[in-house]
């Protein structure tokens, strides 16, 4: 008979001890795994957006939040600023280039943003149909936008004022309607998100105001406000000359690589402590293993000894145990990388309806190999004692004793 068909049998024939241990060490194995595959995405996530940039200019409050909001747009901006203060800041020799983003309101819960052709050319946006917006109220939107809001090119819609989706009374709604006139390529970036279209529609729409404004962009410059800045520097001296240039005004300067180091080391504390409970829990399954192993033993001694006397060699009761502990640590692991997936899903379709962000991506991920790897070399070192124990025994007496 196969020798992987009987290390099957005799795994099934102790249900309970088996279903313990491949229930502990998939719990272990599914947070572990879950963790990776968050770690991973979001981190893809973060850097994605984050490309090229090196600060953002707001209002000033919490460093993180101006963060989230402008460059990942998952949480309320700080305020406003005034486009002359911001100026003086932009015409630094130290800025390169910038970007400037203005919103207050929203689509189906989708930001609308005030922005230029800088914005998706920084990200690599390409068009799937339609044209970049070009004149005010005209929108190109992102991907899941189109998708989940069920627009396309030429339909019109109206803004709701803020970012609460719940918000859709009458009185919350903007008369002045935006018309689609683009859908872009999804980009794995925020701008899927969002609906960008001309500062001006941000500032007319606000003002109420329903003319054109193309020749009066520079005499709104002056009255106007602007949500954020995204900057990128000239060179390496730039973050103390601007923090400085900032100091005595309700403006702040906040690094994007800075602020998701100190957030991400804000969770890692949280991470961490799951990934030791995960490790304990693994640990508990393997000695669960382990027992389980010397525990059939013990039952199949007469068994194994009438399997050698029979013509069975160490090597073939070696073999057999052995693939006990690997059938039992396999099947844990599937079954704990079946639950991070489920775990992912479920943490998916929560960011997706809260912030428009989806983690997707269900494959192998390099860090689960060497997972896997470990937890077959604990499962080998599990059955060795086990093993060995079958190799050294004594035949005759054990025959003897019935």
């Amino acid at each position: 008979m196969n020798l992987l068909k009987i290390s099957w049998r005799n795994i099934i024939a102790n249900p309970l001890n088996t279903t313990l241990s491949v229930i502990l060490l998939a719990f272990g194995v599914g947070i572990i795994s879950l963790l990776l595959l968050l770690e991973k995405q979001i981190t893809e996530k973060f850097d994605r957006n984050i490309k090229d940039i090196d600060f953002v200019l707001g209002a000033k409050g919490s460093p993180v939040q101006l963060i989230l909001a402008n460059v990942y747009h998952v949480d309320a901006p700080t305020g406003n600023i005034k486009v002359e203060d911001a100026q003086k800041i932009l015409k630094n020799p130290m800025v390169k280039d910038y970007i400037p983003l203005a919103y207050g309101d929203n689509y189906e819960n989708y930001r609308i943003v005030g922005t230029n052709f800088k914005y998706p050319e920084h990200y690599g946006c390409q068009l799937a149909e339609g044209r970049l917006f070009s004149a005010p109220f005209e929108v190109t939107i992102g991907q899941k936008v189109a998708q989940e809001a069920k627009l396309k090119v030429g339909d019109t819609f109206t803004s709701v004022h803020g970012f609460d989706k719940e918000a859709n009374e009458e009185d919350h709604h903007h008369a002045t309607p935006f018309r689609v006139v683009g859908i872009f390529d999804r980009s794995d970036c925020a701008i899927d998100n969002l609906i960008l279209t001309q500062v001006e529609s941000v500032w007319m729409v606000h003002d109420h105001e329903e003319e054109h404004v193309h020749d009066e962009t520079h005499d709104h410059e002056h009255s106007k406000e602007m949500t954020a800045y995204l900057i990128k520097k000239r060179n390496p001296l730039a973050a103390m000359m601007l923090a400085n240039s900032t100091r005595e005004t309700n403006m702040q300067i906040a690094d994007p690589a800075i602020e998701i180091n100190r957030l991400s080391q804000g969770f890692g504390i949280g991470t961490d402590t799951m990934k030791a409970i995960a490790i304990l829990i693994m640990i508990l399954s393997f000695v669960s293993v382990f027992i389980s192993l010397y525990n059939s033993l013990k039952q199949r001694r007469y068994e194994l000894a009438l399997m050698r006397s029979m013509g069975g060699t160490r090597r073939t009761l070696f073999t057999i145990i052995l693939q006990e502990g690997l059938l039992l640590v396999s099947i844990g692991f599937l079954v704990g990388a079946l639950l991070s997936r489920i775990g992912l899903l479920v943490l998916s379709s929560i960011l997706k309806e809260n912030f428009h962000y989806e983690l997707n991506d269900l494959g192998i991920s390099p860090s689960e190999l060497v997972l896997l790897a470990v937890t077959l070399l604990t499962g080998i070192v599990a059955s060795l004692l086990p093993a060995v124990r079958a190799v050294r025994m004594d035949i005759s007496k054990t025959l003897s004793n019935g």
